[in-house]
């Protein structure tokens, strides 16, 4: 006898659809989990995206009076996703070969309602709408399990806008292209010959499928890794894009370090995404381009520096575009997309390189930067010790007012030096407090009389026999500074040790407000400090980079 439960019969369905299923947003589902005891335990997946078995939901439903008709193509889902499970990519080809045309043999895993179902849908449509629609929930549910399996929906809208117009007659490639989603989104439906490679055959061959569905005949799909086994090694592209695997070390570094494609360097083992850059402009025709999808540390880090340069320096980076957080969804990290230019001579390589800062954008809002959003930089300025090719950096440098910032900075220390004198209190020879002998009291007695509190950092009076400013400015003063420091240095303001004079209330006052006025003295003081830092390092760099000159 086991202890693990039997598997559920029926298919299983995740929160989303569970919520496409009632009707609601996937924060009431995981509202329902939370208010009912006898919401349906989850029979699979994980703690981040769990299953529930779909006829246990629909009960649940039921008597909750929350669920709905299902549509056949929720219908077509859930059957897949019983017969398959995890593998949903090979159900969703399974599904295309079946409606690719009545000769091709049913696969065996395919369950004969799922073929109903998928025909019936065809008739009302077309096969390659419901080729679409399941290629659509396939990647809206990756993307909830928090994979990068997919490309994103937005960062697929931002490289079509970055691609522009695409001519009939280009030939496209994307040699890491998954299930085919931005290899066919971009360009005309018709015309381009598209070519793509990719390491797991389930996604090549849904991906080829998808294409024939779609009538893309110049579509191309092979199975195979592009780095160590490419297919296409005499291809030259019009028009490369990628969206390369991230993270990824073992991508063949030992076995491929002297291979003709590093011509810009042999990237580190830590740099794959740079080898699949190199990878796609080695397959890139002259005058044809590369959109590639680049996580942001790849533009500042210190092993890529060599081919960031090699990249700036020989002119053939021409844009690097930020996007706003929540463009890969899958995740939060930034994303940029990096756009290069195989010249036809050396007459055709950039002279700089365009900066596009969108991260302040709704992700989902226009690509078009506006003016403060863009910056040309010019090739001499990316090459220092760094290579830093992070947009922001150069964005808001280049859209800084010089000359309002350097006169309100003049204007502030001015006035903050104007008010500083004024701050020090008038102050003449001592006389009773003079003697390190005189009437005192300790903190400590202080606190046993409940006169003092220690609810902040510093110690307070909560009587009206003991002034505040008194208490804390005595505490400051270098007799209880030795007695408030540990031995190992640190600095106790409310130290138990301290002690201050014994003095009516009146004198008290006097002394809290001169105490007062040095606190306040001290503070506009570090303000200055700063200002006088602040103007003088933009000053500097203003009159470096021509924003300033000298009057007179």
């Amino acid at each position: 006898m086991t202890d693990n439960a039997a598997p559920p019969a029926g298919p299983l369905v995740t929160g989303s659809e569970i919520a496409r299923l009632a009707g609601v947003t996937r924060a009431a589902v995981s509202n329902w989990r939370r208010r009912y005891d006898d919401f349906p335990a989850p029979t699979g997946g994980s703690v981040n995206s769990p299953l529930f078995d779909l006829a246990e939901v629909k009960t649940w439903l039921d008597k909750q009076r929350k669920g709905q008709d299902l549509s056949e193509e929720v219908q077509l889902w859930q059957v897949l996703r019983g017969a398959y499970g995890d593998d949903m990519v090979t159900a969703l080809a399974d599904v295309a070969t079946v409606l690719a045309g009545a000769r091709r043999k049913r696969p065996e895993a395919l369950p004969k309602d799922a073929v109903t179902l998928a025909r019936s849908l065809a008739d009302s449509g077309s096969p390659g709408e419901v080729v679409d629609a399941l290629a659509e929930r396939f990647t809206d549910s990756v993307r909830r399990a928090g994979s990068d399996q997919v490309t994103s929906p937005r960062i697929v809208r931002a490289v079509r806008h970055l691609a522009g117009d695409v001519a009939d007659d280009t030939t496209v490639l994307d040699p890491a292209c998954g299930i085919g989603t931005l290899l066919l989104a971009v360009g005309p439906e018709r015309g381009p010959r598209r070519i793509g490679q990719e390491v797991d055959a389930r996604s090549a061959r849904f991906a080829q499928l998808r294409a024939d569905l779609a009538g893309r005949t110049g579509a191309d799909i092979t199975a195979g890794d592009s780095l160590r086994e490419d297919r296409w090694s005499d291809l030259k592209a019009d028009l490369v894009v990628c969206d390369p695997p991230v993270g990824d070390t073992d991508w063949g570094r030992e076995e491929l370090l002297l291979d003709p494609r590093w011509e810009l360097g042999t990237p580190s083992r830590a740099e794959g995404e740079l080898a699949w850059l190199q990878h796609a402009y080695a397959h890139t025709a002259p005058g044809g381009r590369v959109i590639m999808v680049m996580p942001a540390s790849v533009a500042y880090r210190k092993a890529g520096r060599r081919i960031r340069a090699e990249l700036v320096r020989r002119g053939i980076l021409t844009q690097v575009t930020a996007l706003p957080p929540g463009s890969a969804v899958s995740h939060a990290l930034p994303v940029h997309i990096w756009q290069l230019h195989r010249p036809l001579s050396l007459g055709d390589a950039a002279t700089s390189v365009r900066m596009v800062d969108l991260t302040r954008n709704d992700p989902d809002g226009a690509l078009d930067p506006r003016p403060d959003q863009t910056t040309d930089v010019s090739l001499i300025e990316l090459l220092d010790d760094v290579v830093d090719l992070t947009p922001g950096r150069y964005v808001r440098e280049s859209h800084r007012d010089y000359v309002a910032e350097y006169q309100q900075l003049r204007s502030e220390l001015a006035e903050q030096v104007g008010i500083l004198a004024e701050l020090l209190p008038a102050l003449g020879a001592g006389g009773r407090l003079s003697s390190p002998d005189g009437p005192s009291v300790s903190v400590t007695d202080l606190a046993r009389a409940g006169l003092v509190e220690y609810g902040g950092a510093e110690p307070v009076s909560i009587s009206d026999q003991l002034d505040t400013d008194f208490l804390q400015g005595f505490l400051r003063s270098a007799a209880n500074t030795r007695r408030s420091t540990s031995a190992s240095g640190t600095f106790r303001l409310d130290g138990k040790g301290a002690r201050v004079p014994q003095m009516d209330i009146a004198e008290q006052r006097r002394y809290g407000a001169a105490f007062r006025g040095l606190q306040e003295f001290e503070e506009r003081a570090r303000r200055i400090a700063e200002l006088s830092r602040d103007a003088a390092a933009l000053a500097r760099d203003g009159l470096a980079n021509g924003a300033l000159e000298p009057n007179g």
